[in-house]
């Protein structure tokens, strides 16, 4: 197996001829890069960077939605031996600032004129940071900012002139080497730089390919952020490794077109992806008329008794599932172009029912676990064992273990170097050689990790009751009407919850039934709506124990969302954030007066 991720790259274009290696929407449609014209864009674009004065170490950020350009500027920069910094599209002027100033970098590639201008308004404060090059025109001349297609071209000519000059520099990484610098997306703090060697991601690709399955016949739909480590591993280099034929979406909105479109053999998301599509596929069943809706009805039960059999070892087929399957199953596998082989989920736990469905439908998904600093991938069920509520068995290479205050450790080829320019947080990462995952959790019977939650955000009540949040979240998340679920209490009496509405179910079950309101503020208050939610509090109550349960709660009249701070851009809540944003509503729920006691 390669050793660096460049050499990936190289052994993919000498293994797999491919007249489409990556595929990108543009506005005569799809267009196919064959592997030539990728390598001869890889190439000469690092000849680009080099002739910049790009150096082995220099630190090169991208900020840039995913795309073709992505993978060709980190496969150059990555050949030269310097180091690429991804940054999330998502974040503001402050926090691009924050990453580029923290990493050093000497340049920044951008993609759109929004972008483009984060980096623009960094550059004057950093003296370090030379150059931005601009994948899209940019909107105002500047000495500065150089062309994407202008460097490019300049690149090929460069590369007719020395040939052998790329490949020659990208020969010369080794797998201690420094690949890449990712920010973690900080739900307890700033942000750190995890640091992460060719090795660290070499070796993950190498351990996750010996439990999936991938070949040159398969085609990816590519949708999730290429900075987030999930998809650069799994859904770049894993995917090069065996010949796959990478799409890039036009957009997230975009995705169920484009899967129509491209017919999609595998797909990688975050469990929020699926839970929406689940939820999208669940609202358009309400509004079937009634017969069709028992058809649909009929066919998921169905398809939930065949799941549930898999996932006992024991296949189930019969006339009925066969006709079930051509009734529902089938069309809403189209959706997803049809094709569709298998999934895969990471980031954060996925609930069971959501997993189930997919199933149901004939779409197995296969969960992970991992973190950025992990390279990222820990455990990942294995196809034919997976097993909803757990995150499968360590990968091969990858070792697991349960601390004693149930924090979840690991060691391995894949663990990160350490954190850039952070010698404390580095020590307490990683200690005994082991890393410390922050999450909590425990291995089954079957040799499976269960994730419980994370450490820091166990609440810990007045009276010495410790409550983990994210199941209990996870379980108001699957309601219709909540989009977002926190939990609160930490050395507080009693437990409370903010709840962020879904507010297009919520909306549109108000009018139906006539209640007025001209605001949302005004809508969250109504005596219908408080009722609503609280009947849902109730019902994960029933089963949780007394110091568990939801005392009191507030419905807040927006939902969350990356712009507005409460969520990271992989969408997981940043508590600390939310207690701070609504602390005088937090303190009314604990006050004498009773705010929506349940």
């Amino acid at each position: 197996m390669s050793s660096t991720l460049i050499r990936i790259f190289y052994d993919a274009l000498e293994t797999y001829r491919k007249p489409a290696m990556f595929m990108r929407r543009t506005p005569a449609g799809w267009e196919s890069i064959p592997s030539d014209r990728a390598c001869a864009d890889v190439e000469s674009f690092g000849l680009a960077l080099r002739d910049l004065g790009i150096q082995a170490g220099d630190r090169v950020a991208i900020l840039s939605e995913s795309r073709y350009e992505w993978p060709l500027a980190d496969l150059a920069i990555l050949g030269l031996g310097a180091v690429t910094v991804p940054i999330y599209p998502t974040l503001t002027a402050t926090q691009v600032r924050f990453i580029l100033e923290n990493s050093e970098a000497r340049l920044a590639i951008a993609s759109t004129p929004a972008q483009q201008e984060k980096v623009i308004a960094a550059m004057s404060a950093q003296p370090r940071l030379e150059r931005m090059i601009a994948i899209e025109p940019a909107q105002k001349a500047d000495p500065r900012v150089v062309d994407f297609a202008t460097l490019l071209e300049g690149g090929r000519a460069a590369r007719v002139r020395e040939p052998h000059a790329f490949p020659d520099a990208a020969a010369k990484i080794v797998p201690s080497d420094l690949a890449t610098i990712i920010y973690t997306s900080g739900t307890t703090g700033e942000p750190k730089g995890a640091m992460l060697t060719h090795g660290n991601i070499a070796s993950n690709v190498e351990s996750c390919l010996q439990v999936v399955d991938l070949n040159p016949a398969d085609t990816m739909l590519s949708f999730l952020p290429l900075c987030h480590i999930f998809e650069r591993m799994g859904g770049l280099y894993a995917m090069l490794a065996r010949g796959v034929t990478i799409a890039y979406a036009e957009n997230f909105e975009r995705v169920a077109a484009n899967a129509v479109e491209v017919r999609p053999t595998v797909l990688t998301g975050v469990p929020r992806f699926y839970e929406k599509v689940h939820s999208r596929v669940m609202d358009a069943a309400a509004r079937m008329p009634r017969f069709r809706r028992r058809i649909f009805d009929w066919g998921i039960a169905k398809g939930v008794e065949k799941a549930r059999a898999h996932f006992k070892g024991r296949e189930r087929d019969s006339l009925a599932m066969r006709l079930a399957d051509r009734l529902v199953w089938s069309k809403l596998r189209d959706r997803l172009g049809g094709r569709v082989r298998f999934c895969i989920s990471g980031g954060a736990p996925l609930a069971p029912q959501v997993m189930e469905f997919f199933f149901a439908i004939g779409v197995p998904v296969l969960e992970g676990y991992g973190l950025t600093e992990t390279s990222p991938v820990i455990c990942l069920n294995v196809p034919g064992e997976e097993k909803p509520g757990t995150v499968g068995p360590p990968v091969p290479g990858v070792e697991v273990r349960i601390g004693e205050d149930g924090e979840i450790l690991t060691r391995g080829p894949h663990v990160m170097k350490g954190y850039f320019k952070n010698e404390e947080a580095t020590r307490l990462a990683l200690r005994d050689g082991w890393f410390h995952t922050g999450d909590i959790g425990r291995i089954d019977p079957d040799g499976n990790l269960v994730i419980t939650d994370r450490l820091k955000d166990l609440l810990v009540t007045a009276g010495g009751k410790k409550v983990a949040p994210q199941p209990i979240e996870a379980l108001l998340k699957k309601s219709r009407w909540v989009s977002e679920a926190v939990l609160l209490g930490d050395r507080k009496p009693y437990v409370v919850c903010l709840i962020a509405p879904n507010f297009a179910q919520l909306e549109a079950e108000a009018e139906s039934h006539g209640w007025r309101s001209s605001s949302r503020a005004e809508l969250v208050e109504r005596a219908e709506v408080q009722a609503l939610y609280r009947r849902e509090i109730e019902t994960v109550n029933r089963d949780l124990a007394p110091f568990e349960q939801i005392k009191k709660f507030a419905v807040l009249e927006n939902e969350m969302s990356q712009s507005t701070g409460e969520l990271t851009p992989t969408l997981k809540v940043r508590r600390r954030v939310v207690a701070e944003k609504y602390a005088s509503l937090i303190e009314g729920l604990y006050a004498n007066r009773a705010l929506a006691s349940v």
